[in-house]
């Protein structure tokens, strides 16, 4: 017997049984996917056509949302409305919503190469840990929540290998209407991301004789107790750019470019995959792996030679 309820009332319901099972960070993420799209726009519904919520995805787009961002909240209805169905207080219907194709790639920002040696240089010239953060980021391609919630004892210069198990991220939460925000530290964001890095020889050189005086428990960033943390470090990375004459490509771009160099090298893909934490290679293989011009016609080349 159907129990009819509005999709407000199956959110209220449905939040406190995804407490139970996903991260606090997941969890914040989609309370705020639902505060600032879904209730407002469905909240006093009792049932969804699949045009109303086409219209509505195709709105947000034009709004200037990105599809990532539109697709995450349409991930995030489909959990609801699955809820409520299960539970028998919505009726079942079966959403087939469409995206535009994208018709531009999106292009990944990397350092050149004699710019990232510019960088790197720069940094053995001048030490501060938190300049130290930036190098480790270039050798080991750690995501920004991961090298600030960098530790000393993360760092084994016997084995020679960074050890990455948390992440430190600051989080959205809202509670009875009132919104605040919080700093977390957590495990990182998936199980793959948990992975022990090597070290490079011209990495290992500047953590050595650093490590021996280092309180293990102190963060590697601050060399404190307390940590910083990504916003305020991603600002420190801007102005650190801006003096080397180098603006304009994010912090995340430190991670592409370590990547890069890795298949610039001719490491094999399923390595980098591991070494970037990915979930699956397929993330590594979209992102990285595009046939420059040189390959290209080797490729041609090849083909045409096989012809005669």
């Amino acid at each position: 017997m159907l129990k009819q309820m509005t999709i407000s009332e199956v959110i209220t319901l449905w939040k406190t049984d995804k407490k139970q099972y996903v991260k606090k960070s997941s969890f914040s993420a989609y309370v705020l996917l639902i505060e600032n799209h879904i209730l407002p726009e469905f909240g006093n519904e009792c049932q969804l056509s699949e045009s109303r919520v086409q219209d509505f995805i195709f709105r947000k787009l034009d709004q200037g949302l990105s599809q990532k961002t539109v697709k995450d909240m349409l991930i995030v209805l489909k959990m609801i409305l699955k809820f409520g169905v299960k539970n028998q207080w919505l009726r079942d219907s079966p959403l087939d919503i469409r995206f535009p194709t994208e018709r531009e790639k999106q292009h990944i920002e990397v350092l050149s190469k004699s710019q990232q040696k510019k960088i790197m240089q720069h940094i053995q010239q001048h030490f501060t840990f938190r300049n130290l953060g930036i190098y480790i980021c270039l050798s080991t391609g750690l995501r920004i929540g991961e090298v600030c919630a960098l530790s000393w004892e993360d760092v084994d210069t016997d084995m020679g290998i960074i050890r990455v198990s948390k992440s430190i991220q600051r989080i959205y939460t809202i509670e009875n209407e009132i919104r605040k925000t919080e700093l977390i530290l957590d495990t990182p964001k998936t199980k793959n991301s948990i992975r022990e890095i090597p070290i490079s020889r011209d990495l290992l050189r500047l953590l050595k004789p650093i490590k021996k005086i280092m309180n293990p428990a102190f963060f590697v960033l601050t060399n404190e107790q307390k940590p910083t943390e990504p916003r305020t470090y991603r600002s420190y990375y801007q102005k650190f750019m801006e003096e080397l004459n180098m603006t304009g490509l994010k912090f995340h771009g430190l991670r592409h470019s370590f990547a890069t160099r890795c298949i610039e090298s001719n490491c094999d893909y399923k390595t980098v995959s591991v070494l970037l934490g990915h979930s699956n290679i397929s993330t590594t293989l979209n992102l990285y792996v595009h046939p420059n011009m040189e390959q290209k016609k080797k490729a041609i080349d090849k083909m045409a030679m096989a012809l005669k």
